[in-house]
């Protein structure tokens, strides 16, 4: 498990790479971030383990129906484990960066709510929300 998640470090995906370029280094309000980091034999792209945080990015392939239901799952688990899981399509982070990161910054800050799992959504990946659903 450790090699593979030494070799998804080595490999990210663009938008992997731009995500990392803002949470690197504590320059997401003074938050610690590891990318690629393993919980109970699971592989999450970035984690605040500060704030028990999870932000996974996805691609198009994540909109089948054997990875929504991988997704749930897999969420589920963090969830019990006590990590709250933030689901972010690749193309948000190229297309609303600011709104991305502003969604992060308020999960890092609030106390967790009756929703442990936000999602943003395809409205606001489309650009007609300013909010996480």
């Amino acid at each position: 498990m450790k090699d593979r998640a030494r070799s998804f470090r080595k490999s990210m995906t663009k938008a992997e790479n731009r995500m990392w370029y803002f949470l690197q280094s504590r320059r997401l309000g003074g938050y610690k971030f590891v990318r690629e980091h393993i919980i109970d034999g699971y592989i999450a792209d970035f984690v605040c383990r500060e704030k028990k945080l999870v932000i996974e990015l996805d691609g198009g392939q994540h909109s089948e129906i054997a990875s929504i239901e991988y997704d749930r799952r897999r969420t589920l688990f963090l969830g019990r484990r006590g990590y709250r899981v933030l689901r972010v399509w690749n193309d948000e982070v190229f297309k609303n960066i600011e709104g991305v990161l502003d969604a992060v910054l308020q999960l890092l800050k609030y106390v967790p709510s009756e929703d442990p799992h936000p999602t943003l959504s395809r409205k606001r990946e489309r650009g007609n929300s300013s909010s996480c659903s």
